[in-house]
């Protein structure tokens, strides 16, 4: 009986191992609309202030925000904080658009350790959740769910054999 279980929660494991693996895909997909999305927006946000800049800084939206921030008209002062904020955001969702367009394993090391959290948190909150069947999902399903298995096999062996010779030590001190 004991087998049967223990095959059991292989299966198990395998299976939830590759129903989560394939969800990386589409996870990256749904991540680089909502970059995409916010990158158009932003973008239309600030091409008034663009051509503002190409027309009188050589394009140079920088110049553009200094002007306002110098000048002596309250008005242009608080709206240079509201270009900057606008033009971070714009270069950060740039980058992130670069990140995500980038080969595979460099997306999924940003995704994992220094993608945006306002954008992390946001396709979390929004995933849905699909079983897709082309190329992509299955290579990373299979490959988690073996990636899986086999590390836990690994933990289980050691625990094992540590457990194992426990048991030998205390009933040779018997």
């Amino acid at each position: 009986m004991g087998i049967f279980i223990r095959g059991s929660l292989r299966l198990l494991v395998f299976a939830g191992s590759l129903l989560a693996g394939m969800q990386v895909p589409s996870y990256l997909a749904q991540y680089e609309s909502r970059v995409d999305a916010h990158l158009l927006e932003v973008t239309n946000n600030l091409s008034g202030f663009q051509g503002t800049a190409n027309q009188l800084f050589n394009g140079n939206i920088e110049a553009l925000i200094v002007y306002y921030e110098q000048s002596n008209d309250p008005v242009f002062e608080r709206d240079a904080n509201s270009i900057r904020g606008i033009y971070n955001r714009y270069l950060l969702l740039t980058r992130e658009q670069f990140a995500v367009n980038a080969p595979w394993y460099y997306s999924v090391i940003h995704m994992l350790f220094s993608a945006d959290h306002e954008l992390r948190t946001e396709t979390l909150s929004g995933y849905s959740y699909s079983v897709p069947l082309d190329r992509a999902a299955l290579e990373w399903g299979f490959g988690f769910a073996i990636l899986v298995t086999l590390l836990l096999e690994l933990l289980v062996s050691i625990c094992r054999r540590l457990f194992a010779g426990t048991h030998r030590r205390r009933q040779e001190l018997i």
